[in-house]
């Protein structure tokens, strides 16, 4: 949620001991980890259905998607239910975070462009870089983290309503 003077407001979390955020503005709601429901035939990352008030939403697991090891879920363990707009539609997506720590404000001015290391690496779902005295937080662009085909595939995902 920005506001005049260029702030906006993030849910920053880990995977192992990175740092990560989002908009506050794209997360629905945050959930104790809980198994999701298995789907068939999907990618690694995608973990299955987890019900947030009766409707099934994708979830994900954020660190197979990034091409870090799998979550083992913890005490700390935490399911982000987001909104992510695409060009045509709002995806309802899950994902999986080692723990989430706070929603905390950004200004533009903090905000830093994801640094040129010099060799092709995954970042273009990088949205951009905030340095803190404990080391630095990446910002994740979510219409970019999945595919076009990905993003079809994961809104295929039958959502119906799940049984209690």
């Amino acid at each position: 949620m920005a506001d005049i003077s260029g702030e906006a407001q993030y849910v920053t979390f880990s995977l192992g001991d990175e740092v990560f955020a989002i908009p506050v503005t794209r997360v629905r709601e945050i959930l104790d980890y809980r198994q999701a429901f298995k789907i068939p035939n999907g990618p690694d990352y995608l973990l299955g259905l987890t019900d947030v008030r009766g409707q099934g939403v994708p979830t994900i697991d954020l660190r197979l998607r990034l091409g870090l090891p799998k979550t083992v879920p913890t005490p700390h363990t935490r399911i982000l239910v987001l909104d992510v707009p695409l060009a045509d539609r709002m995806l309802s997506l899950a994902l999986v975070a080692d723990r989430v720590f706070e929603v905390t404000p950004f200004t533009s001015e903090q905000i830093e462009t994801a640094p040129d290391i010099g060799v092709r690496w995954r970042s273009d779902y990088i949205a951009g870089v905030v340095r803190r005295p404990t080391g630095f937080v990446v910002l994740i662009d979510l219409p970019r983290l999945f595919s076009r085909a990905e993003s079809k595939m994961l809104q295929s995902v039958p959502t119906a309503e799940l049984a209690e």
